[in-house]
């Protein structure tokens, strides 16, 4: 019998990076099936819906999409933001006066 091969090396940043983005990418698809739910359940004994029920449901499934899309999108903005410039200390160009005659003699 062969012996087990070694497992790959993955980076853990790298790995989780990706499986957010497969997250963010997945996400759409689950919200629109969350939002057909409602329509493919029906009372069994009358054959209807109830409108409430129904309304109630979709306005808790709806912040929740949100808050699932505004929370995947920190953590991809964190991973894409390239790291701040450093801050310069001296200005590369001169300053002008602020005096307008001293622009004149130039």
């Amino acid at each position: 019998m062969k012996p087990p091969s070694a497992l790959p090396f993955l980076a853990r940043e790298t790995y989780r990076l990706r499986r957010l983005m497969d997250a963010a990418r997945f996400l759409p698809v689950f919200g629109f099936v969350l939002l057909l739910l409602p329509l493919m359940r029906a009372d069994p004994q009358t054959g209807t819906t109830s409108a409430a029920g129904e309304a109630v449901y979709l306005f808790l499934v709806w912040p929740a999409l949100i808050l699932g899309t505004f929370l995947m999108s920190r953590g991809l903005r964190k991973a894409f933001d390239p790291s701040p410039p450093p801050a310069a200390t001296a200005p590369l160009v001169p300053q002008r006066a602020a005096d307008p005659d001293a622009a004149r003699k130039d």
